[in-house]
């Protein structure tokens, strides 16, 4: 059997729409529905199904001590269950290490909405021996926004315990030159940084302005403005947090938008937590420009989408591509994944040009 053994550090929304998304693609359709929403069905030899949950981190009390199927389920999360069968994974939530891993303002919040961290945090040494002992193969990093610290901590957990690695945050590890030289060291792969939703406003936006160039439209100004209701809202209306995820997102932009605008012309970036809207995204997306003529033109666009979901209709393919890598002996950042799945790669690409590269290294004819 082919089996891709994962470990899983914060069990939160978006962890939740992947073990939800094994399961729901895993089960036979006769009408064909357990095909929608997936980029691909298989991955070289692997279907969706394939991925095995066999560790699992997390530093709030009501997950920890759970099997990972339960606590996926568990407060604060409030993403959409579109699969309420999640078969138990036999992998029991391990308290994690804190680090700076969720925002202290996040205490002041309702029971639904705050973390409720337990006192005693697992070691290093612990968490390494989990990982081992577990036969995880590869990590992904579901941990919110701004958990520099502890992102560097698990990575370096995972290189010891000889791991290929995911990192869906945008905390810098795979487009860190020294960060990619130690994978690469240890002939470990890893995608990444900071994962593209599969229809999401970075990826409509960077399509927006590449058609704008492709059609001879001079951008002049443009916005994205997000608002939500899930944990990772809530944790960034901590302002200090976001630094690298305006980089991630505002680069993502200016990397296919011909010539760069100046920074006072462009603005990216979360703008408010909205309780009622739970797990959903709502978008803004505007753009100002000159066409023929000099012609002024605007274009407005919203766009509405359950987060989580929308994360790991991505992450699903990126675990199975990182696991290719390893079936193949293949270290270091992998180039065309992380292009494609990913808003801050080493090496940014347009969308049609990610694509490719990606389906050339699924087809083993691009290195990596």
């Amino acid at each position: 059997m082919n089996k891709i053994r994962i470990a899983v550090v914060g069990v939160g929304n978006c962890f939740s729409s992947l073990l939800q998304g094994i399961n729901f693609y895993g089960r036979p359709s006769s009408n064909g529905s357990a095909d929608i929403g997936l980029m691909h069905r298989r991955i070289g030899p692997y279907e969706p199904q394939d991925i095995e949950v066999v560790a699992a981190f997390d530093i709030d009390r009501r997950k920890v001590g759970l099997d990972a199927a339960e606590a996926i389920f568990a407060r604060p999360n409030c993403t959409k269950v579109f699969c309420d069968k999640v078969a138990p994974t036999g992998a029991i939530v391990m308290m994690g290490c804190v680090f700076d891993g969720f925002a202290e303002h996040m205490k002041e919040y309702d029971a639904d909405r705050t973390f409720l961290p337990l006192e005693k945090e697992s070691t290093r040494e612990q968490i390494i021996e989990e990982l081992r002992k577990s036969g995880a193969e590869i990590m992904a990093n579901y941990l919110p926004v701004g958990s520099e610290e502890a992102t560097r901590f698990y990575a370096a957990c995972a290189l010891e315990a000889g791991l290929g690695f995911v990192n869906n945050i945008p905390v810098f590890i795979a487009s860190d030159p020294a960060w990619a030289k130690r994978f690469a060291d240890k002939n470990l792969p890893i995608v990444g940084d900071d994962i593209k939703a599969q229809m999401g406003a970075t990826v409509l936006h960077r399509t927006i302005v590449d058609l704008f160039r492709k059609r001879g439209v001079k951008v002049e100004r443009t916005y994205q403005l997000n608002t939500g209701g899930n944990t990772d809202f809530l944790n960034m209306l901590n302002r200090s947090r976001l630094a690298s995820k305006k980089t991630s997102k505002t680069e993502a932009v200016q990397s296919v938008i011909g010539t760069r605008l100046a920074d006072e012309n462009i603005h990216i970036g979360p703008s408010d937590y909205v309780p009622w809207q739970n797990d959903n995204k709502i978008c803004f997306i505007r753009v100002e420009g000159k066409l023929f003529g000099d012609v002024p033109m605007e274009l407005d666009i919203k766009l509405s989408v359950e987060d989580s979901p929308n994360s790991a209709g991505v992450a699903i393919d990126a675990i199975r591509c990182c696991k290719l890598a390893l079936d193949r002996k293949q270290g270091g950042v992998l180039h065309s994944a992380s292009a494609y799945f990913s808003k801050h790669p080493p090496q940014q690409m347009t969308d049609d040009e990610a694509h490719r590269s990606v389906e050339e290294f699924i087809a083993g004819t691009r290195a990596s």
